[in-house]
Parts: structure tokens; C-alpha cells; sequence
């Protein structure tokens, strides 16, 4: 090779070098819950499309948890584990579009933030009537549209991002879907909830999906979700330190003594370490600092209140005792 082509094979690796130094790194995802949905104000339109009360607002937000994991901003509180949360701490139904409720809950879940919000409009969009807006009303407009006129469905979802440290509203969106389709009935041929089964409302099924109705929901929450992705910068960033043992061994799975409540979530990743001596104070006894040499890591695959289930990878076999930490950053 020439000195020439020596000399620009140097500059150029050099460049790559200072390119890759210099490239950002990606901030970690903040973590938040999403709280059941207030649905009080289109209360009424639901009875009458359905013919009973169904919880909108759960559906809705089991739908803006899958839209949020999808597009990947955020970590996402796992729905079970909220949904636990909130029997044990006996709140009510009145509590979901409360922030300091919601900022309560989201401490004891861990996250950066929760985000809450109301149903605004949830039904059909039949201006001539003049009755019931876009709600509709149950005389007129349930069970799959007695009046037998065309008209399309539209949603309208408000949703606010609370930092669960300060109760402070980081961002307030609205999410608006309308259907593509006119029909004379939101929820299927023949409108009534038969098509749906007597076992509750499933909104992310597919029956409801293909719906006129489904479709002004699916367009509201994927709206709602794109706005709340934009807002994700304006979440503090808190660091979770975990801290805890090794409780039990199974091959490559261990079992922490510390979970949900110590901040640990699913897909935490957590550095396993082994005490190799302490340090004591020469006159008291007391250990000052106990010297750990690390063996490997471990990812966090199942979290309960106070244990976590995670998958070890390292050179040693892990055993009772051995340290898990958060990795220093």
C-alpha cells in the first residue's frame, strides 16, 4: 500500500473513531401507568348502544397501553399489576381523573408519571337530529341506530400526563377519531351487544375493530398516543436504585427479594455481584463497606410486590446471596 493510501485509510478510520465518540446516546424510556379512563359524561350514550353499561374507559386505556408499547417512547406499568394496585388501595371509580389520586398510585408503582384522563364524546356523529349530540341518546340512537339513518361514529378522548413526584400536569392532549364509514348502526349488522358475548366488552377485539364505532375509537386513541409520544421529553428523569439478594436458584433464573414496591419493573436490567470481604471499623466492628466483584447480569422477566424473577447470564453460577444491584451509569 503507498504511503498516500496509508495516510487516508488513517483519516478516515480517525473520523469513524470521533463520529462514534461523539454520536448521542439514547436517553432511557421513562416509565408511566396508564389509569382507567373517566367516562361519566358519555355514560348514558354507552347504555344505549350496548343496552347496559360497559367500562369504555378500561377498554380505552387497554388500547392506549398496546398504542404506547407499540410505538416504543415509553415503558409501560404493567396493566394486571395497576389494576391490583387500585383494589388495594380501595380507589373508586370517581378517583380516575383525579392527579393527586393518580400521582399517589403512580409512586407505588414506580413510574416517572400516569397518565389519566376523560372520555368527551363517544358515539354518533348525527347532526340533524338535533338530540343528544355526539353522544347520542338512548332512545333515540342504541342498539345499533333505531332511526335508521345513516351517520358516522366519532370518539373524543382528553388525556393528561401526571408526574407522580410533584402531582404536577406535564401535558394535557385530546385524541379525536371519526369513521371513515356511515352506517345505521356503531357496533355491527343489526347493532346490540350479541356480537360481542355476555362476558364484558373486549374493545381490542377484532368484532369491535371492524365496527364503525371501532373505527372512530381506534383513530381517537392512536391520536392520543402520537400527542403523548411528543410529550415524553417533558418527564423528569428519576433514577430507580435497586438494592437486594438473591433469594433462590433455579439453573439461569433467580429469585430477588425485592419487586414492585422497591421500583423494580419487567425488563429491568440488574447487575449480579458476589461479596468478597467487608470492611469493619477497627474499634467498634461495625461494617463500613462490604467489597463485591461482579459475575454477571440479569434481566428482569416477572415482578410481583416484593419479588422479582429475573434471567441470569454469567460466567459463575449465581447462588443465595449474591448482590443485585442497578447497574452504575
Amino acid at each position: 500500500m503507498s504511503r498516500a493510501l496509508r495516510f487516508a485509510a488513517v483519516l478516515l478510520l480517525a473520523a469513524a473513531v470521533c463520529t462514534a465518540q461523539n454520536a448521542p446516546t439514547s436517553a432511557p424510556k421513562k416509565r408511566v401507568a396508564v389509569m382507567n379512563f373517566d367516562y361519566g359524561t358519555v355514560r348514558s350514550a354507552v347504555a344505549a348502544i350496548w343496552g347496559t353499561d360497559q367500562d369504555v374507559g378500561k377498554g380505552i386505556a387497554d388500547m392506549l397501553v398496546q398504542k404506547l408499547l407499540e410505538d416504543g417512547k415509553f415503558r409501560v406499568f404493567e396493566r394486571k399489576a395497576l389494576d391490583k394496585l387500585i383494589t388495594e388501595q380501595n380507589f373508586s371509580n370517581s378517583d380516575r381523573a383525579d392527579p393527586a389520586t393518580a400521582a399517589k398510585l403512580g409512586k407505588l408503582a414506580g413510574v416517572e408519571a400516569i397518565i389519566i384522563g376523560s372520555i368527551t364524546q363517544f358515539g354518533r356523529d348525527d347532526k340533524k337530529t338535533g338530540v343528544g349530540g355526539f353522544g347520542g341518546a338512548a332512545g333515540r340512537f342504541g342498539l345499533g341506530g333505531v332511526q335508521h339513518k345513516e351517520a358516522k361514529a366519532v370518539c373524543a378522548i382528553t388525556a393528561r400526563l401526571v408526574d407522580t413526584t410533584t402531582g404536577e400536569i406535564l401535558a394535557s392532549v385530546t385524541g379525536t377519531g371519526e369513521s371513515k364509514r356511515s352506517g345505521t348502526s356503531l357496533v355491527g349488522a343489526g347493532g346490540g351487544p350479541g356480537g360481542f358475548g355476555g362476558g364484558g366488552l373486549d374493545m381490542s377485539s377484532s368484532n369491535f375493530q371492524q365496527t364503525i364505532l371501532g373505527e372512530a375509537v381506534t383513530a381517537a386513541v392512536a391520536s392520543t398516543a402520537s400527542q403523548l409520544d411528543d410529550k415524553a421529553g417533558a418527564l423528569p428523569t428519576v433514577k430507580v436504585e435497586v438494592s437486594g439478594l438473591v433469594a433462590d436458584v433455579s439453573g439461569n433464573v433467580l429469585i430477588l427479594n425485592v419487586g414492585r414496591r422497591a421500583g423494580v419493573q419487567v425488563g429491568d436490567k440488574l447487575e449480579i455481584s458476589r461479596a468478597v470481604r467487608t470492611v469493619k471499623d477497627p474499634s467498634t466492628g461495625k461494617v463500613l463497606k462490604t467489597v463485591t466483584n461482579k459475575i454477571g447480569d440479569a434481566v428482569v422477566t416477572e415482578v410481583d410486590d416484593d419479588t422479582a424473577t429475573v434471567t441470569f447470564t454469567g460466567s459463575t453460577p449465581a447462588k443465595v446471596g449474591d448482590v443485585a444491584k442497578t447497574p452504575a451509569s
